[in-house]
């Protein structure tokens, strides 16, 4: 992982004016008000084993958790990490707006911060939730904050 392109890449969507649709971007996707960059991907794990999809997960969370050190030395600590269990059952009953909706339906917890003077947020979380799908360690930067 190069965590010095990583935060680069951020430190760019902060900045960078959101797209007027929905749909694929240079960095993964992006939507009005938000992207959602793919930092990594497990391209062919799909469906496969078990172990291997482990293994990639354990690793993932080990580089959310190097870009959360530098990101949280930036911007401090703002707390718990944001349980996006809680976000996805509250989609039942009540309307949580993108991107949130969206990363609690692939992702189970995100570190969170509020990009000093930007007037954005930045979650990074690991997409693992979807056994079928690949794992993917994302970063989203929205001007929505956290439900």
């Amino acid at each position: 992982m190069d965590i010095a392109r990583h935060i680069a890449l951020i430190d760019e969507l902060c900045h960078r004016p959101f797209p007027a649709g929905h749909g694929p971007s240079d960095v993964g996707a992006g939507a009005p008000g938000h992207f959602t960059a793919v930092l990594a991907t497990s391209r062919g794990l799909r469906g496969g084993c078990p172990a291997e999809r482990a293994v990639t997960v354990e690793q993932y969370e080990k580089d959310r958790d190097a870009l959360h050190e530098r990101l949280a030395a930036r911007w401090g600590e703002e707390g718990d990490p944001l349980n996006l269990q809680t976000v996805l059952l509250r989609t039942d009953r009540e309307e949580i707006p993108e991107p949130w909706a969206g990363l609690s339906a692939s992702a189970r917890v995100a570190y969170l911060w509020e990009a000093g003077g930007t007037g954005r947020w930045i979650a990074l979380a690991v997409a693992d939730r979807d056994e079928a799908d690949e794992v993917r360690l994302l970063a989203v930067v929205t001007e929505k904050a956290p439900p």
